[in-house]
């Protein structure tokens, strides 16, 4: 017998028929699309079990298929009885309806390959979960393979079987026969089933209280498939071919057993000689040790042993089973009242599920996710109901990944999303999915949310509801990272506002406001500015709240790093309308001080900008300017280098012109320089400074080596160098007293001497008279010396440059002097400065040796004081000359090719000088 089942065992695991050769041909495949072999159950793993789904509905079920290749060894006869076998248990099965029995979706149909029937979603069978893969594909699927019962499913399981072999032995007077885990059918939801009534018993006499059952003697000639597991019988089934319902609770004792020790039985029977195994079994049975017993929980270990029990009468029925201490566990409670739910009314479902989210975390998530999850999305079909059932569908989707997400709860929660009937249920449903906005945003695509969850959002805010739009408001903060940036600004943004605008409700308008402050740093600059602060500005309220929100949503905007306001925006919008919000009658104190606060911050910022802006800008013109200058510096060194000597003097009357470093001040008698004037020219002046300080020239530097012996001065050569210099001036065309008889250059070097003497130099005067017209070189005579001869200066040139870049540029190179003496005639003999002076001049006493003369004589020029040369220059101080200041005089007097020509003759004091200085300045 034992090798009989073994090479049947052998043949099942081997045949690896394909599955639409197995099915093809049967009429279950008309209705049904079988899927990929998923599991084995029923007498023997005989069972092959598929998935499928109904074609009508897309409805999943499991499509158990015998094949009928694995009994082709059999004689006709044999086949015949194994066929009938599970033919009876597929009916038995059909007939008999139980939550713990499987339910049969499609009655057993028959094809010349195959048996097959359709049952509710199958995951397993509790052999397969135990570790008996016979009939099993290869290879072994993973979720089979690494299955793990936890202790609540176990407990749960265990009842489950109980209460069906309570209906069974109670209800229908039947006893099951062969109680084997391989005729334990696990479902999708984890919930334990009984199938394979191919041994079951009916009482004979069902209507009287005591049934009878009259079982067959057991016949070892049988195929296995025609016989029960003798492993797991009652020994008086064997031994005294009787059998009742403590013939199944024996039944139990064993799979209990299995289910603690790996799916190994108490007993291994010798299926050879089975009423000598029985017997033995009965002997050990009757003195049963606690060791045999060890893996079995403690607390249900005393109820096993009983079931054990050879004495029938002493074992447990399946009822009081049910009430045992060990099912009284919280998960298996939990469960089981789920099982029971189509049994309450909507009052005690809602109490039950305002109570699971305190046991949910404390069972496995597998058994939350595929036993309870189910039974409470179900519930959505009852609208009453969804507001209590609802938040622990969400705790769970906490609790899953995203893919059991979207693929177990989402297609459940869409149809919730757009529930909206009756009327005072969606109310409930909006503030439960709000609490949750951030799960959903995190957990659902895109595509979902943009049709799904965020037009849910949308009509909160649009809600009749105050307290809806209030949580609403408060909510979408929590989540706004999670919208994507087009939703927000064409959607969500603009119905915020219409709830601002349109609500008539203080609460709703305040958190409007504070609801677009917090979003504010999810939104682009120019938006806050173009949409949102404008918006500020149509708010009719006056509230201090509402004033408050308004003055928080500016600062927010104007302090953040991101955002910020534009100093022309300040100016003229966000300023302008804070200044009339600030001394609204509504505001108290602090409110003001509040708003004062941001206003100074706002015009401080405002100004700093500016400033800087400013200061930019006028940097930026001063180095224009600064360039420009440079390219007429540039183009008046070409200008100089190819001009004619006729035209190298030009007057420009009237004007003020900047000249390389020196500044020309030129202006006719008739018209004096108002204050306003004189600024002005002081301000160019010192721009002048600048600007030479920016960019210094850098002259050759000639050091005069002083002479042993005493030297005159070519004065014509001075004279020349001198004229060449003033070239690049510019001197005024009217006539200008100043000069002496012979007329003089008033060129702004009167203080040099030597333009005092030329007013007394016949000679020299005479050639110039005679050689050129003065007007028209820009040396024009004038009438008596306001001076006393003396050429009249509005400042003291700086020849230093000039004659740098003239004189010193080419120092080996001999002055032409062939214009000079064209232009004075026959060449004379040339006269000596001691000789000019005593000439010019004669004094009746004592002359004291000329500073002037000495520069240039065998002495080094001494250290000269200007107050002390103006004094003796017969008493003509600095200050009488607006025009004359010290840092000019010391210039002129210091500079190496200034020409010396002092006088003391010229400049004698008198009355008529003094009176024309007064008439002059005032």
């Amino acid at each position: 017998m034992e090798s009989m089942l073994n090479k049947l065992k052998s043949t099942v695991t081997k045949v690896t028929a394909d599955v639409t050769s197995a099915v093809m041909g049967n009429p279950v495949t008309r209705e049904f699309e079988v899927g990929r072999h998923i599991a084995s159950g029923g007498p023997g793993l005989s069972w092959r079990i598929y998935n499928g789904t109904k074609k009508s509905t897309k409805q999943e079920v499991a499509v158990f298929v015998f094949d009928k290749k694995i009994i082709d060894k059999y004689q006709k006869f044999d086949k015949d009885q194994i066929i009938d076998s599970l033919k009876k248990g597929v009916q038995q099965l059909t007939r008999l309806r139980h939550p713990r029995l499987l339910t049969v979706q499609h009655p057993l149909e028959e094809s010349r390959d195959c048996l097959a029937f359709c049952t509710e979603p199958v995951f397993a069978s509790l052999a397969n979960v135990l570790g008996q893969w016979d009939n099993l594909p290869s290879p072994v699927p993973t979720d089979i393979k690494e299955y793990k019962l936890y202790d609540v499913e176990t407990k749960y399981g265990l009842l489950q079987v109980s209460e069906g072999l309570s209906f069974l032995h109670s209800g229908v007077k039947m006893v099951h026969g062969n109680l084997t885990p391989e005729n334990i059918i696990l479902n999708k939801s984890g919930a334990w089933k009984i199938m394979g009534f191919d041994f079951s018993i009916s009482s004979g006499n069902p209507s009287e209280q005591e049934p009878k059952y009259t079982c067959k003697e057991w016949d070892p000639n049988l195929p296995p498939l025609c016989l029960p597991n003798p492993e797991y019988l009652a020994p008086e089934y064997i031994l005294s071919v009787s059998c009742d319902s403590a013939s199944d609770m024996y039944s139990l004792g064993v799979v209990m057993h299995a289910v603690f020790n790996e799916g190994k039985p108490i007993f291994q029977v010798n299926k050879q000689d089975i009423f000598k195994s029985f017997s033995r079994q009965l002997d050990q049975l009757s003195r049963l040790s606690p060791a045999a017993l060890t893996q079995i929980p403690e607390d249900v270990r005393d109820h096993v042993k009983m079931l054990l029990s050879v004495t029938p009468t002493v074992r447990p029925d399946a009822d009081q089973m049910t009430k045992i201490p060990f099912f009284d566990d919280m998960g298996a409670v939990t469960l089981q009242y789920f099982d029971s739910l189509f049994q309450r009314d909507n009052l005690q479902k809602s109490q039950f599920y305002k109570g699971l989210p305190k046991v949910l975390p404390k069972l496995p998530k597998r058994v939350v996710v595929f036993r309870i999850l189910p039974a409470l999305t179900s519930e959505f079909v009852n609208p009453d109901m969804v507001p209590f059932v609802l938040p622990n569908v969400l705790l769970i989707a906490e609790e899953c990944t995203k893919d059991e997400y979207q693929r177990l709860i989402l297609p459940e929660l869409i149809p919730v999303f757009k529930q909206q009937e009756p009327v005072q249920v969606p109310l409930p449903i909006l503030l439960i999915f709000l609490q949750k906005m951030d799960l959903l945003l995190t957990k659902t695509p895109a595509e979902d949310i943009k049709n799904s969850v965020l037009p849910m959002v949308y009509r909160a805010l649009e809600a009749p509801s105050i307290q809806i739009q209030e949580l609403c408001l408060n909510i979408i903060p929590t989540f706004a990272n999670l919208i994507d940036y087009p939703s927000m600004k064409n959607s969500l943004i603009p119905r915020v506002k219409t709830a601002c605008l349109q609500t008539s409700s203080l609460a709703v308008r305040v958190n409007s406001l504070v609801c677009l402050g917090k979003i504010l740093e999810y939104l682009d600059k120019w938006f806050v500015i173009d949409e949102i602060l404008p918006f500020l500005q149509q708010i009719p309220s006056r509230e201090p709240a509402v004033l408050m929100g308004i003055l928080g949503i500016y600062k927010c905007t104007f302090t953040h790093k991101k955002l910020g306001i534009p100093k022309e925006h300040l100016a003229g919008k966000s300023l302008p309308h804070l200044v009339s919000l600030s001394i609204d009658n509504n505001l108290n104190l602090n409110q003001f001080n509040s708003f004062m606060a941001v206003i100074r911050d706002m015009l401080s910022r405002m100004e700093a900008e500016h400033k800087t802006k400013l200061e930019q800008l006028h940097i930026m013109q001063e180095q224009q300017r600064s360039l420009n200058i440079s390219n007429q510096l540039n183009q008046s060194e070409e200008t100089k280098s190819t001009s004619s000597p006729g035209n190298e003097v030009k007057s420009i009357p009237g004007q003020l012109r900047v000249e390389s470093e020196t500044v020309l001040c030129v202006f006719s008698p008739q018209v004096s320089l108002t204050m306003e004037e004189k600024q002005r020219l002081a301000r160019e002046q010192e721009q002048a400074a600048k600007l030479r300080s920016q960019q210094p020239l850098a002259p050759q530097t000639v050091k005069l080596t002083p002479n042993t012996t005493t030297q005159t001065k070519d004065l014509t050569s001075s004279l020349m160098t001198n004229m060449t210099s003033l070239s690049n001036l510019s001197l005024s065309s009217g006539p200008r007293p100043g000069l002496g008889q012979g007329g003089a250059v008033s060129a702004g070097f009167a203080s040099g001497p030597l333009m005092g003497s030329m007013g007394s130099m016949g000679t020299v005067s005479n050639g110039f008279n005679s050689g050129m017209n003065l007007a028209s070189a820009g040396i024009r005579p004038s009438g008596p010396g306001v001076y006393g001869g003396m050429a009249t200066t509005t400042s003291t040139p700086n020849f230093t440059s000039l004659t740098q870049n003239q004189g010193l540029s080419q120092p080996n190179k001999a002055s032409d002097m062939s214009t000079l003496d064209s232009l004075f005639g026959p060449q004379k003999p040339k006269v000596s400065l001691n000789q000019m002076v005593s000439k010019s001049a004669p004094v009746t006493g004592p002359v004291a040796p000329s500073p002037w003369v000495n520069q240039f004589g065998a002495q080094p020029a001494p250290q000269v004081n200007p107050m002390a040369m103006a004094g003796a220059s017969g008493g003509f101080g600095m200050q009488a000359n607006p025009f004359f200041s010290p840092q000019n005089f010391s210039q002129s007097i210091t500079t190496p090719m200034a020409t010396p020509a002092a006088n003391t003759g010229v400049l004698r004091q008198s009355a008529s000088v003094n009176n024309d200085l007064k008439d002059l300045f005032g």
